[in-house]
């Protein structure tokens, strides 16, 4: 059974609907999974927000989710995390180094575009060899740097939209994009059968 952590910000809105809709799709298609969910600002044990909690509903889920702080007990629970953005990502793996080979933003992880998922790669390695050589007193390399600049510009935006503080129609447009990449997601356990 997979272990899935979705992590945004304050465990309210975004991974808490992530947490929720996985559970249900994945029921629904008859995948095993184990889902939590935590934010990199949350209190422990703040209820859902009121937009997030009528979306669910609408979907038929009536699960009680309230937030959890990220900890280590969680990181170290899970198979997989999925953040919601590319912030969250950073956060992740500033404190937790050694989740590194399976923290990734949702839509990146769900990324089927060889060209894209190269970029990635070579991204990350930059910015892991960029972050050492800071860790150990160096100047990053000027070449290293111009070339992560060059490689953000070209990939596509992983980050899922944040309804915080927003409409009815904003919870419903974030469900909708949360919603797609699940899909491709299950679709991509699916092909791994």
């Amino acid at each position: 059974m997979r272990r899935i952590l979705f992590v945004c910000t304050g465990n309210t809105c975004r991974s808490p609907m992530a947490e929720a809709l996985l559970r249900r799709m994945a029921k629904q298609r008859e995948i095993e999974v184990e889902v939590r969910s935590a934010g990199v600002s949350a209190s422990l044990g703040v209820p859902i927000s009121r937009h997030a909690e009528a979306v669910l509903r609408d979907h038929s889920i009536g699960d009680r989710i309230t937030s959890s702080p990220l900890d280590r007990r969680l990181v170290e629970w899970a198979d997989l995390i999925l953040t919601l953005t590319g912030a969250h990502k950073s956060h992740v793996l500033r404190y937790f180094p050694d989740a590194f080979e399976r923290t990734y933003t949702l839509k990146e992880y769900v990324e089927d575009d060889g060209k894209v998922l190269a970029d990635l790669q070579e991204l990350d390695s930059l910015h892991a060899s960029a972050e050492l050589a800071r860790a150990l007193g160096e100047t990053p390399d000027a070449n290293a740097r111009q070339r992560m600049i060059e490689l953000r510009q070209r990939i596509p935006s992983f980050d899922i939209s944040d309804p915080f503080g927003g409409s009815r129609d904003d919870y419903e447009a974030t469900a909708a994009e949360i919603r797609t990449a699940l899909d491709r997601l299950l679709d991509k356990w699916d092909a791994q059968k």
